[in-house]
């Protein structure tokens, strides 16, 4: 474990490990993440961060230990339960997977229909998204035409519209230039000040260190290495 008050964490994971095909992805990690934390998980490719996160989100299961999003046992909730645990998080992948025959508008919509708001709701609430990340003059635009850079700001804009309450973005700046890459971090710097609890995946721990005040978890071979504070 580490040093963060329990009393107050919304992640803790118990002793995980995930193996495939009998190799471990993850080997006995045990972590506690405070609510509003910012949490860089950094380590070379194949290292398990991805499957890090996979876990959290429950698009992967444990092989043994246990996880805890605010106090809830995740080898315990229900398939009904599911798609209102994963409400709680907002998710970035590196390779956006927005959908390419709906709009701008219409990929971040998504989430808030699923929810089941009103539709005057959606609208008010996905154009106040569009602005933060600076789309909302591409609203009606669709996703091939973007550059990578919008189509990232895009993929943030679906994981925070439905306000979640923790973020997880796995490289998400992988593929940017060094100024796109800049905007998606602040963008997820400014959700985490609101409270969200943001943990992100990647390599480029020069670009996290220049400018995040949180945690780096190194993972190497599945192992966690390290802890540290940035800045």
């Amino acid at each position: 474990m580490n040093d963060i008050d329990t009393k107050n964490s919304i992640i803790r994971l118990f002793n995980v490990s995930k193996r495939y095909k009998g190799k471990f992805a993850l080997e006995n990690i045990s972590l506690d993440i405070e609510q509003g934390e910012f949490i860089f998980i950094s380590g070379p490719s194949g290292a398990g961060k991805s499957t890090l996160l996979k876990v959290l989100y429950l698009a992967e299961k444990v092989s043994e230990g246990q996880i805890l999003i605010d106090g809830m046992n995740l080898a315990r909730i229900s398939s009904a339960r599911l798609p209102f645990l994963r409400r709680r998080f907002g998710m970035v992948f590196q390779d956006f997977k927005l959908i390419p025959t709906r709009t701008v508008f219409e990929n971040v919509a998504l989430v808030l229909e699923a929810a089941g708001e009103k539709p005057s709701f959606i609208r008010k609430k996905v154009m106040q998204v569009l602005r933060t990340t600076g789309m909302e003059k591409k609203a009606k635009y669709y996703p091939p035409t973007l550059s990578g850079g919008e189509q990232q700001r895009v993929a943030v804009a679906r994981a925070v519209v439905g306000d979640p309450s923790i973020i997880l973005a796995d490289e998400p700046t992988g593929s940017l230039d060094t100024k796109s890459a800049q905007a998606i971090l602040d963008f997820l710097m400014e959700y985490n000040k609101r409270g969200a609890t943001v943990l992100v995946a990647s390599h480029n721990l020069h670009l996290l260190e220049s400018s995040v005040r949180g945690r780096n978890i190194e993972i190497k071979n599945g192992r966690i290495e390290r802890t540290a504070k940035m800045l």
